[in-house]
């Protein structure tokens, strides 16, 4: 007789995990196939409100309404948890006339929420309520109710919020995007509201912030011997040196590699200029272009330094992947 796994067996915990993705997963395709005007006039709410937008939840549904107000505030929307239980404490004070709050709570029965509406009343501050009962109190006050219900929930007891959270969540995500596409938020703004860490770093740093300059850059003459050429690269410590014509163009590159390759073709050192051996295709970036650009340009094209010119072409700096990593760009 075969025996049952038991609940701790590999197969066992696996087709849990499977079971969780599968039901998961089918709650956001309903959620999607149920996205109609309401949401559009969610979206209006936020871009009208004069104020901030002010998320609030309570229990798990306090843990989502975090993130959603974190990610609206990092996207262009203004915006900040209030925690419901503390609202009656004095924090309803900070809702002002201007702003809209954002309600999460999948019954739509929370007491802690449902004490807010007639403080929003009074102040005229408009309601979005996310939750999963249409027919609840929290979403027939509200002015636009978005219907984030899910068949069950991953949980075996059908109790334990997952399917919903995640319901939720991703509301408040699809949310934050749209506002992010209605404000024209760019890439320079996101980077403005991210200086820490090493996100900030790859947004903010540019290639002029580390770059090597003036005499720390390796440079010769086309016509310079190749020996004196070896010396230049050893003292600037870059294991390259450009070759420049007199108006300090960049007519190319010699890279230890090149070296290698030189010296596997018998070149002879001493009576070889950088003309013989330079790489005419080099590489090379401007000043202001994010260093992030100048870490991708340097991976597709497997090489570990960059020059930096100007738009005449005229060298002012190079970096290679060692300045990239002690900037924490890579």
């Amino acid at each position: 007789m075969q025996q049952e796994p038991s609940a701790t067996s590999e197969a066992t915990l696996l087709e849990s995990a499977r079971r969780t993705f599968d039901i998961e997963t089918a709650a956001l395709a309903a959620l999607r196939a149920r996205l109609d005007p309401a949401f559009a006039a969610a979206c209006r709410i936020c871009l009208q409100c004069r104020g901030r937008v002010i998320v609030t939840g309570m229990g798990k549904s306090g843990h989502i309404a975090r993130k959603v107000a974190a990610t609206f505030a990092s996207t262009g929307t203004p915006a900040f948890f209030l925690h419901p239980g503390e609202a009656s404490h004095g924090d309803i004070g900070m809702i002002t006339r201007g702003d809209a709050l954002l309600a999460l709570s999948n019954s739509g029965e929370t007491s802690e929420v449902l004490a807010l509406l007639p403080y929003l009343k009074r102040l005229g501050v408009p309601l979005i309520s996310l939750t999963g009962q249409a027919g609840s109190t929290l979403a027939r006050a509200a002015d636009v109710h978005l219907d984030v219900g899910v068949p069950q929930e991953a949980c075996p007891h059908n109790l334990a919020p997952t399917a919903s959270t995640t319901a939720a969540l991703v509301m408040g995500d699809a949310l934050a995007v749209a506002l992010l596409g209605a404000r024209e938020f760019s890439a320079d703004d996101f980077a403005r509201s991210h200086p820490g860490g090493r996100l900030g770093r790859r947004l903010l740093l540019r290639v002029a912030d580390i770059m090597r300059r003036e005499d720390s850059l390796p440079r010769v003459r086309p016509d310079t011997p190749l020996a004196q050429g070896l010396l230049e690269m050893t003292r600037k410590g870059l294991g390259m040196t450009a070759v420049l014509d007199d108006e300090q163009r960049v007519l190319g590159i010699f890279t230890d590699g090149d070296l290698r390759r030189a010296l596997d073709g018998k070149i002879d050192v001493h009576a070889s200029t950088m003309r013989d051996v330079m790489n005419p295709g080099a590489r090379s970036i401007g000043e202001r272009e994010l260093a992030a650009a100048a870490a991708q340009l340097m991976e597709a094209h497997r090489i570990t330094v960059l020059l930096v010119t100007d738009a005449q072409r005229r060298l002012i700096g190079a970096l290679n992947v060692h300045d990239l990593m002690r900037a924490g760009v890579v």
